[in-house]
C-alpha cells in the first residue's frame, strides 16, 4: 500500500539565513512537536572552504495510536535517521530522512527543501515530499496507513508556524540578520530585490514567469487567497496533479481552479480527474471553445426571448445568473435557432461563470470559485415538458456536467409549481449527487419567508419579478414569433431533434372528422400530457373520459382510421365526459398541456375539425393538418418522482403550499 503526499511551496518573508537559524533551534526537541522527544547527531562535517555542512541525526518519535494496536506493534517509540545537507554558496538545504523502526516492512522516505525564492533573494521557500510504502504489518496495514498519514499531515500543519515561532525567538535574542556565505578572501554579494513583489507572479492565473519552475509552481498563501482552504492532502494532490500535467501537457496549462475543479468532481483521485481534463481539454479544441466569448454571435431570438443573464452577486460574493424558465417558450427558441445553438449559449453562459468567478476574486480579496444559479419557476407546464426541449436540456447538463464541474456553488429553485416534479424526475438522474446537494427549492412564494432569498441575497440585490427593488436588465421572455422560425430544412442543418418523425405523429383531418387517442389509465392521480402543433387550418381540442367499458376491437379500429366513433353515435354524460374545457386551436398554433386524473379508466384526446374557424366559411382550406405527441406518467411514478423532489430537500416539502 503506498501513499504519496507532496507540498504546495511555502514561503517565508525571511532570509535564507534567518530561517536556517531558526530552523537549527528546532533541535535536539521542541515543544511544538510533541511527538519529537529526541535526536541525537550520529555524523556531522564540512567542506574544507565551509560551504557544505553535511549533518545526520538519529531522531525519536512517539508512536500515536491506539493502546490495543500500540501492543500488537510491540514499540511506543519509533526512529528516524535523517540527513541535512546545507549548501552556504547555493543557499539552500536538503533534507532526507527514512524509518529506521520497522525498515522490513514499512518503508517512509521523507524530502523536504530549503531554498531562496527565485523572485526575491530576501525570502525563503520551503517545500517537501513524502512516501508511505506498507509492505506487511501484521495485517493492519490499512490501520497503519491512515494512522501514519494522519500523523504526517498534523505534523505537516504545524510547520510553517514552527519556523516563524523561532524567528520571533531569534528577534527577542537580537538577532534580525545573519550574514551571507562568503568565501575565504571573496566579498559578499547580495541580489536587492523588492521584497514586496507578490508570488502571485508565480501563479498560473497571473501574467508573470519566473522560470520553467513556475508552470508548476503552487504557494500556499496563494492557494488560500486564489483558491481556497484546502486540507493538507488536498493540496499535495492539486499539486501533484498539476505536475503530472506539466510534464504530459506540452500548451498552456489550464488554470489551477479548473484543475481543483476537476479534482473535487473526482473526490481527488488523480488518475480520473487527469482522463477527464484531457477529454474535456479535447473538446474544448474541437468546438473553439476557448474563442466562443469573442466569435460567437447569437441570432435574434435569444437575444430576445431568452429570459436569462447575469446579475450581480449573492451574499457569497458568487457571480448570480438568473433563469426565468417558467417564461421560456422552449419550442419557439429550438425552431428558431436549433439545439446546437441553445447549446452553444449554455457553453457562452458557462464560459463568462468562469470569467466573472475570477474577476470576483480579485475584486472581492476572498476565493470565488463558483457562481450561482437562481432559477423561476412562475408560469412552468407541461409545454416546458415537450420531449426535444427536454431532450436538449439533458445533452446540455451532460456537457456541463462533463466540462465545467464544481462551477455552481448554490441553485434556488423557486416558486416550484405542481408539475415541476415530473421535469426533476426526467433530469435529476442526469445530475451528479454532489451537484443535486446544492438544489434548495421552494413551492409557492415561500421564497419570501425566513429561510428564503434572504438568505443568499441582500434586499438591495432581489430582482424586481420578485418583489424586490433591483431592477433586472434580462429579456422578459414569452413566444418567439412565428417569423423567426427556422425553415424544416434549416432545422435539419442545425441538427435539432425536433425533426424527428419517430416523436411526433401527423395526422391530416378532412371536414367533419375527428382524430382520437386512446390512453389507459389504470391508477387515479396519473397525469397525461400532449404537446401538438396545428400545421393547417383550426381545430377543437377535447379531454374525454369514457363511461362504458369499451370493447378491445373498437380501440383496434380507432388506430386503424376510424376516427368518429365517439362523435357518431355517443352521447356527453352517458358514454363519456368531458374531463377538460374544449378549447379552439388556430391555423400554426403550438398547444401544451396536462391532466391530472382522479379516476382510472379510459381518456380519449380528441382533435375534431372546428365548425367555428372563420377559415371554413372563407373556404380557406379542405383539410386540416396536426403533428402531435403524448404521454401519461403512471400514479407511482408520478409519486416517486415528487417523492425524489421532496427528498431532495426538505424545504420543498415542508413550505410548498401547492
Amino acid at each position: 500500500m503506498v501513499q504519496e503526499y507532496q507540498s504546495p511551496v511555502r514561503v517565508y518573508k525571511y532570509p535564507f539565513e534567518i530561517v536556517m537559524a531558526a530552523y537549527e533551534r528546532r533541535f535536539p526537541t521542541s515543544p511544538l512537536i510533541p511527538v519529537f522527544v529526541g535526536s541525537e547527531v550520529t555524523a556531522d562535517n564540512t567542506t574544507n572552504d565551509g560551504s557544505i555542512r553535511t549533518t545526520e541525526r538519529r531522531c525519536k518519535l512517539v508512536v500515536e495510536a491506539p493502546y490495543l494496536l500500540k501492543k500488537i506493534i510491540g514499540v511506543d517509540y519509533v526512529y528516524f535517521i535523517q540527513k541535512n545537507v546545507l549548501d552556504l554558496r547555493e543557499r539552500c538545504l536538503n533534507i532526507e530522512a527514512t524509518n529506521e523502526t520497522f525498515s522490513t516492512r514499512v518503508n517512509v522516505l521523507e524530502k523536504c527543501r530549503y531554498y531562496v525564492h527565485p523572485e526575491n533573494s530576501e525570502w525563503t521557500c520551503y517545500e517537501q515530499s513524502a512516501l508511505l510504502d506498507i509492505k506487511y504489518f501484521l495485517g493492519f496495514e490499512s490501520s497503519m496507513e491512515k494512522l501514519g498519514m494522519k500523523q504526517y499531515i498534523q505534523n505537516i500543519s504545524k510547520g510553517k508556524e514552527i519556523i516563524e515561532f523561532y524567528v520571533d525567538e531569534l528577534k527577542k535574542d537580537g538577532i534580525i540578520n545573519l550574514p551571507r556565505w562568503i568565501p575565504s578572501g571573496g566579498d559578499q554579494t547580495c541580489d536587492s530585490n523588492n521584497p514586496e513583489e507578490s508570488l502571485v507572479g508565480l501563479n498560473k492565473d497571473s501574467p508573470t514567469t519566473a522560470d520553467s519552475q513556475s508552470k508548476i509552481w503552487l504557494e500556499d498563501e496563494y492557494i488560500k487567497r486564489y483558491i481556497g482552504e484546502l486540507t493538507p492532502l488536498q493540496e499535495s494532490k492539486l499539486v501533484q496533479f498539476k505536475k503530472q500535467l506539466s510534464q504530459l501537457q506540452k500548451s498552456k496549462l489550464p488554470s489551477d481552479t479548473t484543475l481543483l475543479r476537476f479534482l473535487r468532481a473526482t473526490d481527488f483521485n488523480i488518475e480520473k480527474a487527469r482522463e477527464n481534463l484531457s477529454q474535456s481539454l479535447i473538446w474544448r479544441k474541437k468546438h473553439n471553445i476557448d474563442n466562443i466569448l469573442s466569435e460567437h454571435e447569437f441570432p435574434e431570438a435569444i437575444k430576445k426571448y431568452f429570459p436569462c443573464g447575469w446579475h450581480r452577486h449573492d451574499k457569497d460574493g458568487r457571480p448570480l445568473y438568473i433563469l426565468r424558465l417558467g417564461q421560456m417558450d422552449v419550442k419557439g427558441l429550438l425552431k428558431s435557432v436549433g439545439e446546437d445553438c441553445l447549446l452553444k449559449q449554455a457553453m457562452h453562459v458557462c464560459e463568462e461563470g468562469l470569467k466573472l468567478t475570477k474577476e470576483a476574486t480579485h475584486t472581492s480579496g476572498k476565493p470565488i470559485t463558483t457562481w450561482c444559479l437562481l432559477v423561476d419557476l412562475e408560469g412552468l407546464n407541461m409545454r416546458h415538458l415537450w420531449r426535444p426541449g427536454v431532450g436538449a436540456l439533458l445533452r446540455i447538463i451532460e456537457i456541463v456536467e462533463s466540462n465545467y464541474p464544481e462551477t455552481l456553488g448554490q441553485v434556488l429553485i423557486i416558486r416550484a409549481p405542481r408539475v415541476f416534479p415530473v421535469l426533476w424526475t426526467l433530469v435529476s438522474t442526469f445530475i451528479n449527487e454532489t451537484t443535486r446537494q446544492k438544489f434548495l427549492f421552494y413551492g409557492g412564494n415561500d421564497y419570501q419567508s425566513s429561510g428564503g432569498l434572504n438568505e443568499f441575497l441582500s434586499e438591495d440585490d432581489v430582482p424586481d419579478f420578485l418583489g424586490g427593488p433591483c431592477k433586472v436588465k434580462i429579456p422578459e421572455g414569452g413566444f418567439v414569433p412565428k417569423n423567426l422560425y427556422l425553415k424544416e430544412g434549416e432545422l435539419e442543418k442545425e441538427a435539432c431533434t425536433i425533426t424527428e418523425d419517430s416523436i411526433y405523429q401527423s395526422v391530416t383531418l378532412t371536414k367533419g372528422q375527428a382524430h382520437e387517442v386512446f390512453v389507459q389509465c389504470e391508477e387515479s392521480s396519473s397525469v397525461i400530457t400532449w404537446d401538438f402543433d396545428v400545421m393547417r387550418q383550426d381545430i377543437n381540442f377535447n379531454v374525454l373520459r369514457l363511461l362504458i367499458e369499451v370493447q378491445p376491437s373498437t380501440l383496434l379500429n380507432c388506430a386503424r382510421g376510424n376516427l368518429n366513433v365517439i362523435e357518431k353515435g355517443w352521447k356527453e354524460g352517458e358514454h363519456y365526459e368531458k374531463v377538460e374545457q374544449t378549447i379552439l386551436c388556430h391555423d400554426g398554433e403550438s398547444v401544451q398541456g396536462s391532466h391530472l386524473t382522479t379516476k382510472s379508466g379510459t381518456y380519449v384526446l380528441q382533435w375534431y375539425w372546428s365548425s367555428d374557424s372563420l377559415n371554413i366559411s372563407a373556404g380557406h382550406h379542405t383539410k386540416a393538418k396536426i403533428m402531435y405527441y403524448y404521454e401519461m406518467l403512471k400514479s407511482a411514478d408520478y409519486r416517486g418522482s415528487m417523492s425524489s423532489l421532496m427528498s431532495a430537500n426538505s424545504k420543498f416539502s415542508s413550505r410548498s403550499n401547492r
